[in-house]
């Protein structure tokens, strides 16, 4: 039975953000909790009117699957066209007259198909004077390429898929050069970008009510203990053990007074009605509050005082003096000293400001070819230095080092700007291969549908432009080493970088576009979710599952987890998707006895033991077994104890990623000789007991260090003659190590 989408989830996301969008006090962060309410709406809105069918490729009715959507988190489309936009004057005005159309998009896209609009095709083209924010801007372009050369037919082949939908997308790119990095650099967000966001910046409400109370108030505060002190016969009034002593204010009135009050009270106001981030000030029953009512009271000496209030300011003098010393008082001064000190610092938000308008003098559009003229050593807060150091240009594995590239997401991210040049040096025309470049950028910033039923997600070679250009790409060998080099590098560098992390599906993705124009073809799989697993695999599993028992054959890691020793070539049939002997396996190890959330990670992740989740097929395609061993074990067991002593509780999304990571070593450690491997497994055993951990985790350190020394686990993951267990993450029960 088909799968559907419950929309509990959709209104779960609905209810966050209006609770967001109601209770900060952020106005950005209301505008943005605001768009996302509207567009979980617009989610629900379709689903009830059954307008949207989440959980197909083609989830908007009556649209083709290669239409760029609005998708919210977790793969919810909103039935939105990214590129159905308003038409701007510029494109309206230079629609030759007469041209028709329902809408004025129609009339601009027809517009584009006359000698002139074509004309101007060409020209942006040529000057490379244009920009792809979403693929469907490259759709025009390449109708004017195809019959610039020759190829009427497949242009209007391409102008007759596109006709219907005309009237609504924009299909040509806007104005202005889109800069990319030189060669190989990369970077993360444009100087426009980073420029914008540093500019947003803002002082967080504590501290700004900090600053105004150390410039502002604190100033104002010593100048009225000073009034009323003048006002004291004899000693100031002190606290001590007794209680108050000293003399009595409002027994003297010195001259001029009067109208210093008057002065003060003046300076007050004009301070209240610029300074509102504090309100210590005002508090009833505070020193400043009291001195204050009892100073706007004491109009003509104190006949409108009581003696109550009298007190009240004698009980305030005696604590600010006694707590800071008097008025005037080198122990007073050196405090205030020290505040001013603090005050006189910029604030973050103010040197963010700096940094935006140091940003200032390079294109918005473009990256930044070093750090040093922008960002001051030590004279910048790291978490700044880190927002500027998004639009730096480097090679990727310098971002990495710096700590820019965080993660194998943030990886995959930065990864379209080399791949896309890989994927246009099959193009020997260079305008279009500019063009091809640009959309394939474009095309990979498309946010992923939430698929059932073993849907795969839109493949660039199904948008109609890009498979019109096919039969003008040539694979050159040149290219084809290049990519794989490329693939290699970037292998080495998310294993090397992040050891302790399964490859994210954005970067699998893109290291199978490289796979592929490489020559290289692989079963790369992407992590499954265990709440729309659907119970079934395709045949892509099995045959990296029958990989992974070839190449890890004898190896540690297939003694850990029992790898079987071969599979059996499956049957034929015609028209196969699924591979059931793969999910029967699965289904046995994981010993799943009902449908779960839990139930199906366990099926899946035994499928990613099965498989080692890309990382067999991917060392022994690229020969990497030497260049992998001890080092990113060694990573991955420190990255594992760091996590699990930094948390009290250790709840299943801890323990899964612990399993995940665990497996990740495992591999690692199998390309060691065993010496290494025991070493390897001494040092973590210190590591756990040096965080107090050997209670609750030394069974797994047991564990791993008998299959080391020829041991093996019994069905249930237990050691026969021994406390060792097996380290996996998912389970429908307790886990044994919670």
């Amino acid at each position: 039975m088909a799968q559907e989408a419950s929309p509990g989830y959709a209104y779960g996301q609905l209810e966050r953000a209006l609770r967001t969008a109601s209770s900060t006090t952020d106005a950005a962060v209301r505008r943005r909790a605001h768009a996302k309410a509207a567009r979980w709406r617009a989610v629900l809105a379709g689903m009830a009117g059954g307008t949207l069918d989440i959980g197909s490729r083609t989830p908007v009715a009556d649209t083709p699957a290669w239409v760029t959507l609005e998708v919210a988190h977790g793969g919810f489309a909103t039935g939105r066209y990214l590129a159905e936009v308003p038409v701007r004057p510029e494109e309206l005005a230079a629609v030759p007259s007469g041209t028709p159309g329902t809408t004025d998009r129609e009339r601009v896209n027809l517009g584009y198909l006359t000698d002139a609009g074509l004309a101007v095709l060409r020209t942006a083209l040529g000057t490379e004077a244009y920009r792809v924010q979403v693929p469907e801007d490259a759709a025009l372009p390449v109708v004017a390429w195809l019959l610039d050369h020759g190829h009427a037919e497949a242009a209007l082949d391409l102008v007759a898929e596109l006709r219907p939908l005309l009237h609504r997308l924009r299909l040509a790119p806007l104005p202005g050069a889109a800069p990319r990095p030189p060669g190989a650099l990369v970077r993360l967000a444009t100087v426009g970008e980073v420029r914008e966001t540093l500019r947003s910046a803002t002082t967080r409400p504590a501290i700004a009510a900090m600053l105004e109370t150390l410039r502002v108030w604190h100033p104002l505060y010593d100048r009225l203990v000073a009034l009323w002190a003048e006002t004291v016969e004899g000693d100031l009034p002190r606290l001590t053990e007794d209680g108050v002593t000293g003399g009595w204010p409002c027994r003297t009135w010195p001259e001029g007074w009067g109208s210093r009050r008057a002065q003060w009270l003046a300076d007050y106001a004009t301070a209240c009605a610029r300074h509102r981030a504090s309100t210590a000030h005002r508090q009833p029953k505070g020193n400043f509050a009291r001195l204050y009512r009892a100073l706007a009271l004491c109009q003509f000496a104190s006949v409108r005082l009581t003696g109550r209030d009298v007190g009240w300011i004698r009980r305030a003098l005696a604590n600010t003096i006694t707590k800071h010393g008097e008025p005037g008082s080198e122990r007073r001064a050196a405090l205030r000293a020290v505040q001013a000190a603090v005050a006189a610092r910029p604030t973050h938000a103010e040197l963010a400001a700096v940094l935006a308008g140091r940003l200032d003098a390079y294109p918005g559009d473009g990256g930044l070819p070093a750090l040093d003229p922008v960002v001051e050593a030590n004279a910048v807060p790291p978490h700044l230095v880190a927002k500027v150091a998004r639009a730096l240009e480097a090679p990727v594995e310098e971002l990495v080092a710096r700590g820019v590239i965080p993660s194998g997401d943030v990886l995959a991210a930065v990864l379209p700007q080399i791949t896309a040049q890989l994927m246009a040096a099959n193009v020997e025309d260079e305008r279009l291969a500019a063009l091809y470049a640009q959309t394939y950028a474009a095309f990979r910033r498309r946010r992923g549908l939430l698929l059932f039923d073993l849907e795969h997600q839109v493949r660039l070679e199904e948008l109609p432009w890009i498979r019109a250009l096919e039969p003008f790409r040539a694979r050159r060998p040149d290219v084809a080493r290049t990519a794989r080099q490329t693939l290699t590098q970037t292998v080495l560098l998310a294993l090397g970088s992040f050891p302790q992390a399964i490859l994210p599906n954005p970067l699998v993705r893109e290291l199978g576009a490289l796979a592929k124009q490489a020559g290289l073809p692989m079963p790369l799989l992407e992590e499954l979710a265990a709440d729309i697993f659907v119970g079934t695999f395709t045949e892509k599993w099995r045959t990296a599952a029958a990989a992974t028992s070839r190449s890890m054959a004898g190896t540690l890691y297939a003694r850990y987890y029992d790898l079987p020793d071969e599979w059996p070539a499956p049957p034929r049939r015609l028209l196969r998707r699924t591979a059931d002997d793969f999910t029967a396996v699965c289904e046995a190890r994981a010993g799943r006895r009902r449908r779960s959330v839990a139930g199906n990670g366990m099926v899946i992740e035994q499928s990613q033991i099965l498989t080692t989740h890309n990382l067999a097929v991917l060392t022994e395609t690229l020969e990497l077994r030497s260049r992998l061993g001890l080092e990113p074990a060694a990573q991955v067991f420190t990255w594992v104890v760091r996590r699990l002593a930094g948390q009290r509780t250790w709840n299943r999304q801890l323990l899964k990623n612990i399993a995940y990571a665990w497996r990740q070593a495992i591999f690692f450690l199998s390309f060691c000789a065993e010496e290494e491997q025991r070493t390897a497994v001494a040092r973590l055993d210190e590591l756990v007991a040096q965080a107090g951990l050997r209670d609750r985790f030394g069974p797994a350190v047991t564990g791993l260090a008998a299959v080391v020394s020829g041991a093996r686990f019994a069905p249930d993951g237990t050691l026969p003659d021994g406390p060792g267990r097996r380290l996996l993450g998912w389970t429908t029960g307790p886990h044994w190590c919670r």
